[in-house]
């Protein structure tokens, strides 16, 4: 595969890493281009197991070796530019202190239907314990609760059409890569997508604090086959229409004054007392 040494933090072949802060890629999309942004090798090696293709990587020289022995096993990774740079001028060109000091830009995968994520699961005979996210617009949130899925057990995520993106840079490295592992697509149009949800055998549990709810106890000691977890954007929660559509309301019992927990630490609770 081609190494290339990069000193010039203006090289147009650093196009797709150019200034990846926050607050610069909420204006320019990366989905848009096709692509996302793996930050670290660890994130790299998943993503590369899932069978995502790497469009080009850059990363400071101390990480070369390990970068080059996981492409060295893609089969059709042998052309994918390697740039090198250092640490300083990744963190001129990025916008910020890179992570473990590699990234990699990757072509992303085209997305399932909600159909197939769900009979796909565990190894094809079919999701049993799926969690559906609605406007969850935090990315650490997002990432969270995406690594919480997997070492939990739950067969899939589905995320509504106002979600922030599972495939953005900090989502991807908060969960630890585990988006490549658990089994995740849109669910749209939402909340409509309940009643698909419902004619695939699930029972959709909304978590809000509704006078209808059931404690979370309640639902564990009765547990549907077949359960789907649906949880609401911060500080506003679940809208008022999936509310009134889920076919139960399930609350976190709390103590010491506090209504709630934040949505990543609640899906964490929620995941466990399922299992």
């Amino acid at each position: 595969m081609p190494v290339i040494t990069i000193d010039d933090p203006a090289d147009e072949r650093l196009s797709d890493y150019t200034d990846l802060t926050d607050v610069a890629l909420r204006s320019k999309s990366e989905p848009a281009k096709g692509l996302y942004i793996a930050e670290s090798s660890t994130v790299l090696r998943r993503a590369l197991e899932a069978g995502h293709r790497p469009r080009s990587v850059l990363l400071a020289h101390r990480w070369l070796p390990d970068v080059e022995e996981m492409l060295a096993a893609v089969p059709d990774a042998a052309d994918v530019p390697v740039y090198v740079a250092a640490p300083a001028l990744l963190e001129q060109v990025t916008g910020f202190h890179v992570h473990r000091g590699a990234l990699a830009a990757m072509h992303r995968p085209v997305l399932r239907t909600v159909a197939d994520v769900l009979a796909s699961a565990r190894g094809g005979r079919g999701a049993r314990r799926v969690v559906v996210l609605e406007d969850v617009v935090d990315h650490t949130n997002v990432g969270a609760i995406f690594r919480s899925a997997a070492g939990i057990g739950v067969d899939a995520v589905l995320v509504t059409p106002r979600c922030a993106d599972p495939l953005y840079r900090r989502s991807v490295r908060v969960s630890m890569g585990t988006v490549f592992q658990v089994p995740w697509t849109r669910i749209d149009p939402w909340p409509e997508g309940i009643d698909v949800l419902r004619a695939a055998g699930f029972v959709t549990a909304a978590l809000a604090l509704t006078d209808r709810a059931i404690t979370l106890d309640e639902l564990a000691a009765d547990a549907p086959e077949r359960l789907a977890l649906v949880l609401g954007t911060e500080g506003d929660g679940l809208r008022p229409g999936t509310i009134t559509g889920a076919d139960l309301v399930v609350r976190i019992p709390m103590a010491g004054g506090v209504d709630s927990l934040n949505v990543a630490a609640a899906s964490a609770v929620a995941f466990w007392a399922t299992r």
